[in-house]
Parts: structure tokens; C-alpha cells; sequence
């Protein structure tokens, strides 16, 4: 089996480590020139990290990341809403990792040139189209220094590049651009001392005057007695403050004044988020968008996973995770058969319903929407959530956290592994 495997990000480079335990011969090529450790942190959840952990990654997460001890909810006066364990805390057999996401690809990246070769990883190139017969798929690429056209065969083409996907718009040319939540967020990361259990997610405030994510990142950073805190602002735009979408570039660059004002008396205490913010070297922007779920992955030799399939709104720290259970249960499904097309196939009836049902959910926000109303009912703060929300509210903010970011314990603890048969 040859498998093409279009974009080098964590979906793509999973599938191709997935593929060779499997027993296949994988290239993987990249627009980008040079793979770079970019970006800002990401969460694992423990459905993803056991996947990583059965690929041997196990070590290296545990050395990078921060085994997330739990997640609260509070408003921006820091007044406890509601908060859940996470992890290995919350009786999962694995933890759930805080990351830095570029970390995360180079750990990848390693593991891929170090199993499969150095020559297996090829960048620069990028995809134009494909063509398929009953014998195999054709890539046809270009390289972004110039020269003649690439052409790449295989028995698979696996598109694994993202939101922008090219193998996407070729399978679906008129499915038009990126949907706008029309939520602005900013990201960037800084180090200060540790807060709380100093494994400790929060999300503070409400998208009605600025919402907040804040999160440690580095077990290195830790290990010294600091800690790497990963941040994420978003605010819902006003007229005055709407920005233009034809692109959603997740590298550009914002602006200290743009998003400071926002958060500008938020003190906890045991966090100073302005102080948070100013201090951090790099601040990125980027518009909270999507895309309507698709009706099917797969044509053909040609299948998605990750951002490619299913882009969604970042409310459930699902986007990472995902794109590693999809390319997990790709290997599985063309582990079992000679047939590639009935493979693919199999795996768009395991993965698609499933994927596209995070996606509603995550743009349902309906706990956001009840964190607007604790900003609208308590403005000033409370001494006690249970002033501000009825128990039929809580229990509403409780289940809608669950739809976008829980696995059932029990289900995933005594799941068979995924490990597909060479």
C-alpha cells in the first residue's frame, strides 16, 4: 500500500505514522518551505493522547506538556461558575495534555523522519489536483521555488491540509468560503508564576464584554518553578470593530492596543491578565470561523481528515484531538482490507457523523450563551452561582460542555486498541 499524504500538521503527520505500523509506504508533502515549530497551545484530550501513547509518543507528551489538571468556568470578577476534572483526574486512563501545538508537529515531525526516513517528509510542494484510474491516484503538484510540475502516484491520496484544504475544493469546488462566528480572538504566550493548581485551564467572562482562555503549556517551564501560559481573548465584534475574513491565516500578526483595552482591569490575584498580555513577545489574530459539515470525505482513492473534513469553532479543544482519532481509524479501516476504496469508505461511515456533530455542537455555544447571562445578571460579581443561575441552567451549561468535549470514561478505558494489523 502507497499512501500520499497531502499537509505535514498534526492530522497529516499522525496518519502517516498511523499508516506505517500499518505496513505502508507513506510521502508526505507540505506547502510550507521549512516545518517550523509555530503557533501558540492546543489541548489533547485523553481519547487522542491514548492514540499517541499506542504510537509510542507517550514519553515525549509526558516531557512536553502539562497533564491538565482540571477546568473551571469563571466570570471576569474571577467568581467560580462551574468547573469539571480533566484527564486522568477524571478517571480516564490517560491524561489530557496543554501542549504548544508547533512542539507537538516537531515531536511528530521526528517521529515520522526517524520511522519512516527522512526522505518520506517532502516540503515546498504544493497540491494542485488529482487524477485517479481503477489502479491508483495521480497528485499533481507544484513547487513554490518554481520548475517543472511534480507528479506523485499512490493507492491513496489523504488531503490533511487544513482549513484551506486544496484537496477539500477539489472534491467540493462550489462550497464557497469560510462561515465567520463573528467572534474576534487574539492568542499569544507568556511566562509568569504558576496560578491555582498550577495545572488549572480557566475560562473567564463571557463574549458579551470578552471572553478568556487561559492555560499552562510547558512541563519544561514547570520543572524550573514557572509557568508557559497559553491565552486566548475573543471578543464579539461591533460594526465599528468588524475585520475582513477572505483569509483566516492562523500566523498574522495583532496588535497590543487592539486587544488590551478589553481585559485592562481584569486582576484575579493570582493572575494579573493585563500583565499576562502585554508580556507576551508575539500576539497572533485570527477570526473564530468554520465550515458547514459536509455530506461525505471520501472520493474514490481520495479522502480528509482533520481541519480538511471538519473545521470547527475552537470551543471544546476538539480540532487537534480529532484530526488524531481520524487518522487512527484511516489506518485501522485500510489495515482490514485489500480493497483501498472500500477502506476509505468505511472510514467516512465511522468518522463523518460523528465529526460533523462536534462541529454543530461547537457552534451552538450554548454554555457561552449562559456565561452571557451570569455577565448580564451579575455584573458586578456574586458570592454564590446558584444566586445566578437555577439548577435547570447549570444542568444545561453542564450537558453542553459535555456534547463538545467528553468521551464516556468507561467506553474509551475498555475500548480495544486501534493498533491496525500489518
Amino acid at each position: 500500500m502507497k499512501a500520499l499524504v497531502v499537509g505535514a500538521g498534526i492530522g497529516g503527520l499522525t496518519t502517516a505514522l498511523s499508516l506505517h505500523a500499518a505496513g505502508a509506504e507513506v510521502i508526505v508533502v507540505d506547502a510550507a518551505r521549512d516545518l517550523l515549530p509555530l503557533g501558540v497551545g492546543i489541548n489533547l484530550q485523553p481519547h487522542a493522547v491514548r492514540e499517541l501513547t499506542e504510537l509510542g509518543l507517550g514519553d515525549a507528551l509526558a516531557a512536553t506538556g502539562i497533564p491538565t489538571r482540571e477546568m473551571i468556568r469563571v466570570d471576569r470578577h474571577a467568581n467560580r461558575i462551574v468547573g469539571q476534572d480533566c484527564g486522568r483526574f477524571a478517571g480516564y486512563a490517560w491524561p489530557q495534555y496543554s501542549i504548544h501545538r508547533g512542539e507537538l508537529q516537531m515531536l511528530l515531525l521526528d517521529a515520522v523522519v526517524e520511522r519512516l526516513g527522512p526522505a518520506a517528509v517532502r516540503t515546498g510542494l504544493v497540491f494542485d489536483s488529482s487524477t485517479e484510474d481503477q489502479c491508483g491516484v495521480e497528485a499533481n503538484l507544484h513547487a513554490r521555488t518554481g520548475g517543472a510540475p511534480v507528479g506523485l502516484r499512490a493507492d491513496v491520496l489523504i488531503g490533511a491540509d487544513g482549513i484551506a484544504s486544496a484537496v477539500r475544493r477539489q472534491m467540493h469546488p462550489g462550497e464557497g468560503g469560510l462561515l465567520w462566528s463573528g467572534i474576534r480572538m487574539w492568542r499569544g504566550i507568556a511566562e509568569a508564576g504558576p496560578y491555582l493548581t498550577g495545572r488549572t485551564m480557566i475560562v473567564a467572562g463571557s463574549h458579551r464584554h470578552g471572553r478568556l482562555v487561559v492555560y499552562p503549556i510547558s512541563k519544561p517551564a514547570e520543572d524550573q518553578g514557572r509557568a508557559l501560559l497559553n491565552w486566548v481573548a475573543e471578543v464579539r465584534v461591533t460594526p465599528e470593530t468588524r475585520i475582513e475574513i477572505d483569509t483566516a491565516d492562523w500566523t498574522r500578526e495583532g496588535r497590543l492596543e487592539d486587544v488590551l483595552p478589553y481585559y485592562a482591569d481584569w486582576r484575579f490575584g493570582w493572575l494579573d491578565v493585563p500583565r499576562l498580555i502585554a508580556d507576551s513577545p508575539q500576539i497572533l489574530e485570527y477570526p473564530m470561523v468554520d465550515r458547514d459539515p459536509l455530506p461525505f470525505w471520501t472520493s474514490g482513492r481520495v479522502t480528509l481528515v482533520g481541519d480538511a473534513a471538519h473545521p470547527m469553532y475552537p470551543i471544546g479543544s476538539n480540532g487537534g484531538s480529532l484530526a488524531i482519532i481520524d487518522a487512527r481509524v484511516l489506518a485501522l479501516e485500510l489495515s482490514r482490507t485489500d480493497d483501498p476504496v472500500d477502506a476509505l469508505k468505511a472510514y467516512e461511515v465511522a468518522r463523518l457523523d460523528t465529526a460533523n456533530a462536534v462541529v454543530r455542537a461547537c457552534r451552538d455555544m450554548a454554555a457561552d450563551r449562559l456565561l452571557d447571562t451570569v455577565a448580564e445578571r451579575a455584573p458586578d460579581g456574586f458570592t454564590s452561582i446558584e444566586d445566578v443561575l437555577s439548577p435547570e441552567e447549570l444542568a444545561q451549561m453542564r450537558g453542553s460542555w459535555r456534547r463538545t468535549t467528553d468521551i464516556d470514561v468507561e467506553a474509551l478505558n475498555s475500548r480495544p486498541s486501534w493498533n491496525p494489523q500489518r
